[in-house]
């Protein structure tokens, strides 16, 4: 008979390959509810992350990074002392000119914080004392799937854990009856979601599998077959998990493999999710105030107002990472027109989100992060024309905002130059954005490892630094 290595383990009675499994066993059961021991590390400020992450980058020029010297410079060639012989894409690589476009709309300051922000963010605008702006984001990767990979996983190249995955891993769940890790996705008005997303950008990597992000659908049942079949009953579904966690815990007994304790508890909070996830999604007793706030599209199952409200009741119910992902904000053409359906699609949620969770006491220990993957060129990507023009992807530096808990209200952090295209003060690399998200959390980001091939990974990798300046 043949035996693997892990079925020779778990048959062993002694020595340290038994006791090696059990502790990884230890391990794997402790932070499926609780999180692991000793976590977290010190007194968190949140207890929660809403990351609202703006697929394909939207333009920091024409939201957040006001530059209005750049009026004076329209059409000009940006010079090569700014450009400094930076990486380009193959999109523009081979442009014979980089002229200057500067934004087309207006900005005005806001609240008692003075923010600068973009007439395309009237809702935005209004909240700004509650915000947090890193102005100087930056990263390493220049095109869509690495550096959206990186942003979720800290690592270009696929296979590694999502940050969400990480917390679900390190701090577990409050809410037995909802997954830890709760992901949701949108498309931009028109349906120019061109930007590919992949199950893996809330994937649990190398993690075991309970940690991955559980994806709630707009249509029929927010999870794949939630509702019981015709002639199934509620009776028959537990007789059915019973018998089948038997059988598992069966294969368990004989093979040790934590694969098979994931899918043990797995089946168990399916059962449970049964019950908890149509009291979620039913918004009947959500008063007509509420539809308001969230703006008309929040009545419309899988918009993304519709989903910041969602994000809302999870936080209530004590879920521990909620990602939702808007796809679109990729305008390297005709910008001035595509923008302004982005920032309708997505401006009164995310506001009315930050403005709701303060209202029922919940933004104070819970962290609310919105952002893309990169920025956007200040050279116009094709032809500049007085109304029109496109940008290219940008990673030298962008926007991101936090704010609640754990982060100052009403403050800019970082400092660009004036062609928006260079970091002029205090640079944060997205290693430094999640090194702070886990402070946040109470958690010290060189601490929180799994070992996998011999290493102790860690989301930041060997990298990152806590962002100190923007804590509370």
């Amino acid at each position: 008979m043949d035996f693997t290595r892990r079925h020779f383990f778990s048959r062993a009675s002694t020595g340290i390959g038994i006791a090696a499994l059990s502790g990884l066993l230890e391990r794997d059961l402790a932070a499926a509810g609780e999180g692991m021991p000793g976590l977290p590390h010190f007194a968190p400020k949140a207890k929660r992350v809403i990351y609202l992450f703006q697929s394909g980058a939207p333009s920091q020029m024409e939201t957040f990074d006001y530059k209005p010297k750049l009026m004076d410079l329209q059409g000009t060639e940006l010079p090569d002392a700014i450009r400094k012989g930076q990486r380009l894409t193959g999109m523009t690589s081979t442009q014979s000119s980089f002229p200057v476009a500067p934004s087309k709309f207006a900005f005005a300051q806001h609240g008692k914080s003075g923010a600068w922000v973009s007439e395309l963010l009237p809702h935005t605008a209004k909240v700004v004392d509650e915000i947090c702006f890193v102005k100087t984001l930056h990263t390493e990767a220049i095109n869509h799937d690495p550096a959206i990979t990186f942003f979720q996983t800290g690592f270009q190249l696929a296979g590694r854990p999502s940050i969400g995955s990480w917390l679900s891993y390190g701090l577990g769940s409050d809410n037995k009856d909802l997954p830890a890790f709760v992901v949701m996705t949108s498309q931009p008005t028109g349906g120019r979601g061109d930007q590919p997303l992949y199950d893996r950008l809330w994937g649990s990597g190398f993690l075991p599998s309970r940690y991955q992000g559980v994806k709630f659908r707009s249509i029929g049942d927010p999870v794949l077959h939630l509702s019981n079949p015709p002639g199934f009953t509620a009776g028959d579904r537990r007789r059915f998990v019973d018998d089948l966690g038997k059988l598992n815990q069966m294969k368990l007994d004989d093979f040790g493999d934590p694969e098979i304790a994931t899918r043990i508890s797995q089946y168990e909070m399916a059962y449970r999710m049964q019950t908890s996830v149509p009291d979620l999604t039913d918004l009947s007793k959500e008063p007509a105030s509420t539809f308001e706030r969230y703006g008309a599209d929040s009545r419309k199952p899988g918009t993304f107002a519709a989903n910041c409200l969602l994000a809302r009741r999870l936080a209530e119910r004590g879920v521990r990472f909620i990602q939702l992902f808007h796809r679109g904000w990729d305008q390297h053409n005709h910008l001035p027109e595509q923008i302004v359906e982005q920032c309708k699609d997505t401006d009164q949620g995310a506001a009315a989100l930050v403005a709701d969770l303060k209202e029922r006491g919940l933004l104070e220990d819970t962290l609310v992060v919105w952002g893309g993957e990169f920025g956007r060129t200040v050279y116009c990507q094709g032809k500049l024309t007085k109304d029109d023009y496109g940008r290219d992807h940008h990673p030298r530096c962008f926007t991101v905002w936090m704010a609640g808990g754990g982060v100052k209200a009403g403050m800019s952090f970082g400092e660009t130059d004036e062609y928006c295209y260079n970091i002029a003060a205090d640079p944060v690399h997205v290693h430094d954005l999640h090194a702070t998200i886990l402070h946040c959390l109470g958690v010290d980001h060189t601490k929180l490892t799994f070992k996998y091939l011999g290493r102790h990974f860690r989301l930041t990798d060997v990298h990152g630094k806590v962002v100190k300046q923007v804590l509370s």
